[in-house]
């Protein structure tokens, strides 16, 4: 389905060339939504000064070159320049007869995207905090690929350095098939604070432990099988959690921090030869430009340290290298929370710096928020340790089982499971995508699961609705049927079915998932709205009636594409 605002971008381009000659050909105006109309676009106020001519005037010249013949009514100019736009029903019925809403035209199709996000750590549970790079990464991901991009996942897990000398022994203490070993994959943060207190109470097992450290980094036989083992009980953990969160997240999109190992003492030996790095304090230091401390002194990254070491900060820019020389990215995307911005700033400015990342090469640090509990605070138990994203889960899934219970609807036990599975685990994710990715938001489940306001319930209860609609009608009869639009609330409808292609090109270019959010549930509001005001099954002739279906059929496909793009199911009925 074609651009709305890129078919009018198009047509004021033809009109600026006309009216002002060909260097004005791509001022794209600024279309945005209009109280007063369907668009409104400003692009003669931008003129003005340029022109030396008043906005109005510059206006009226455009609308006069503007051809809209059967796409809009008259142009209207209001304010001090603005050209109000509205669409004739017409127009917006032949458009939705042409095919397929959900087929879109997108202008960026065929990029590379490379997406780092969901990162956990070998070892240990996925809390909560988790919960919002996987589900936001995920949805950019599948955004991504609806519009036609190639996108490379990388889930940078936590599978290298110094704890994983103490996981090593412990894993031998206990022994490599024993039950304690293989709970790794069910319940990691036993086996992990099991190590740690060992570690912290005998000195003979720290002696060990660290020994095995050494062991590891210098390439051990023995010792890198264990890992792998260690790695291998986490990944079905990982895998257990994805399955839950109906994520797209596979085994070869694990990517963690050892696979840079080899490249470390090069990203280093890089810098220092192009002058990018020295030695402060003993360390090997970049100093970016224009990354300044308190007191105004040069802020370094550290990429070695003083006893050798390497830290994130040098497997980031390995990373950065590997993303543009071996992926092969048009566009990184680093889905990571915002108490690392900085960090990734300073990455982000040596790299290029060092010219691993060329500026046709676009990088994006996504700002994760933090997920909070009723008191405001980061979501912690009573105890203080992270929420288990397992847990909330689980209770998502149980909250939705007992809700469809006191419904009046009738489910086999098999049905009522896996409606009460994507019920539960949409309101989860459809609550996190739907506020600003970098801002914080309450984990309250029973806002996440209320059918009414911008929840996914509601969104799924809509498409529900629509689906027990059509069931209702003939599919023969309408399937095929042309949409006319003589109601308010028809064209109304149409709309906003025909705005879905324009909040995909924005979710994409500003990697913003709240925004498909909101306008799919602007769209279950205006079926809602068209719904009400507009008998479908008793309408009052055959063709209005098929019409409408049609009109109900469209809405669901979006619906059930746009909630797809976010990683949403759709139940058969609620």
């Amino acid at each position: 389905m074609p651009s709305l605002t890129s078919l009018l971008n198009d047509r004021f381009a033809l009109a600026l060339e006309q009216s002002f000659g060909e260097e004005f050909t791509r001022r794209d105006p600024v279309i945005r939504s209009s109280q007063f109309a369907d668009f409104q676009a400003n692009v003669a106020l931008p003129l003005a000064k340029e022109l030396k001519s008043k906005p109005r005037d510059i206006a009226t010249t455009i609308v006069a070159n503007l051809d809209l013949e059967g796409i809009c009514e008259t142009p209207e100019i209001s304010g001090p320049g603005f050209i109000n736009l509205t669409f004739t029903p017409e127009f917006l019925a032949s458009t939705l007869n042409q095919g397929t809403a959900t087929e879109i035209e997108s202008e960026t199709s065929g990029a590379r995207i490379v997406i780092d996000y969901s990162a956990p750590n070998v070892a240990k549970e996925m809390h909560v905090g988790h919960l919002r790079t996987t589900v936001v990464g995920d949805a950019l991901a599948r955004t991504h690929e609806y519009v036609g991009n190639t996108v490379v996942r990388q889930n940078h897990i936590g599978d290298w350095g110094t704890p994983f000398g103490m996981l090593i022994e412990h894993l031998l203490d206990v022994g490599i098939e024993s039950e304690t070993a293989k709970d790794i994959s069910a319940n990691p943060n036993a086996f992990y604070q099991a190590a740690r207190a060992k570690f912290d109470s005998d000195e003979a097992f720290a002696t060990r432990a660290r020994a095995r450290v050494v062991a590891l980094q210098g390439g051990d036989e023995q010792t890198f099988e264990l890992w792998e083992r260690l790695v291998g009980f986490s990944r079905i953990y990982f895998n257990h959690i994805y399955s839950l969160l109906d994520v797209t997240l596979t085994d070869e999109d694990l990517a963690g921090e050892s696979i840079y190992n080899d490249d470390l003492a090069a990203v280093c030996a890089e810098l220092e030869e192009k002058g990018l790095a020295r030695i402060s304090d003993g360390a090997l230091c970049v100093f970016p430009e224009g990354f300044t401390g308190r007191e105004g002194e040069p802020l370094p990254l550290i990429i070695r340290k003083s006893d050798g070491g390497y830290g994130y900060a040098t497997t980031d820019l390995a990373a950065v290298r590997h993303r543009v020389r071996t992926l092969r990215a048009d566009r990184a995307l680093y889905v990571v929370g915002t108490p690392q911005a900085m960090h990734f700033e300073m990455v982000f400015s040596i790299a290029r710096a060092a010219g691993w990342l060329p500026e046709e090469v676009a990088v994006e640090h996504v700002k994760i928020g933090n997920v909070l509990g009723d008191d405001g605070k980061i979501l912690r138990t009573r105890s203080g340790a992270p929420v288990r994203l397992a847990e909330l889960l689980n209770e998502a899934v149980a909250r939705a089982k007992t809700t469809l219970q006191e419904s009046n609807a009738e489910f086999s036990p098999e049905e009522e499971a896996e409606v009460a599975q994507i019920v539960g685990i949409g309101a989860v994710k459809y609550a996190d995508l739907s506020v600003a990715h970098d801002t914080s938001y309450a984990f309250d489940l029973d806002r996440m699961l209320a059918p009414i306001g911008n929840t996914a319930p509601y969104l799924q209860y809509a498409g529900a609705r629509i689906r027990s609609i059509l069931r209702k009608a003939d599919g023969d009869a309408f399937t095929a049927a042309p949409i006319h639009l003589g109601e308010a609330a028809e064209r109304d409808l149409s709309l906003a079915i025909l705005g879905f292609s324009d909040v995909l090109a924005e979710v994409v270019a500003g990697s913003t998932p709240h925004r498909l959010c909101t306008y799919l549930f602007d769209l279950a509001q205006s079926f809602t709205s068209f719904y009400e005001q507009c008998p479908v099954l008793i309408a009052e002739s055959a063709e209005v009636r098929d019409s409408r279906l049609r009109l109900s059929q469209t809405v669901l496909e979006v619906l059930e594409a746009g909630l797809g793009v976010l990683g949403i199911r759709v139940p058969e009925r609620m």
